[in-house]
């Protein structure tokens, strides 16, 4: 089987010069965990997910001490608000992952899998040509369970996946 086979399509996408603020909302309308980020043309150049607006901890230079971090910035014990607030005003391309691990419609499932094992990850975006088409989530590895008459929404979802075109 292959990726095109499962894959969810089409795709919500961000422009990288898309405020974070842009880019929240977006998520947040259409239901999503991650969109692929790209440049005028319409190419990937990144990928955002709802981790990269999360907190992580970060060792401090020269020592084993471990802080939350975000955006960049240290988190205070109080007043988390304000750094989130200041945020609004990032691009996408501030905080996206640019060395993104992706697939073509014509790989097969299992490379889908190893993949999201090796590097941890949950979303795979599905490009052509370096443009966006589709993205496999483990939500479409779940739906590898059911049997083929369940599965008529497995390639489109019209309440989760709308396409944004570039520009």
């Amino acid at each position: 089987m292959q990726v095109r086979e499962i894959m969810v399509r089409p795709v919500v996408v961000v422009r990288e010069d898309a405020s974070l603020e842009e880019v929240a909302r977006t998520m947040l309308e259409r239901g999503i965990g991650c969109a692929p980020v790209v440049d005028a043309y319409g190419k990937m150049c990144g990928i955002i997910t709802e981790s990269d607006f999360a907190a992580r901890e970060r060792g401090f230079p020269f020592s084993t001490f471990r802080w939350p971090q975000v955006f960049g910035q240290w988190l205070p014990r109080e007043g988390v608000e304000h750094i989130y607030q200041a945020a609004r005003t990032l691009k996408a391309r501030d905080i996206m992952t640019s060395d993104v691990v992706t697939v073509t419609g014509a790989d097969p499932i299992e490379d889908v899998v190893r993949l999201m094992l090796q590097h941890g990850i949950h979303r795979i975006p599905v490009v052509r040509d370096g443009v966006p088409e589709g993205m496999v989530t483990r939500r479409q590895l779940l739906r590898l369970l059911l049997p083929p008459e369940s599965q008529s929404d497995t390639v489109t979802n019209p309440g989760c996946w709308h396409a944004m075109a570039p520009g």
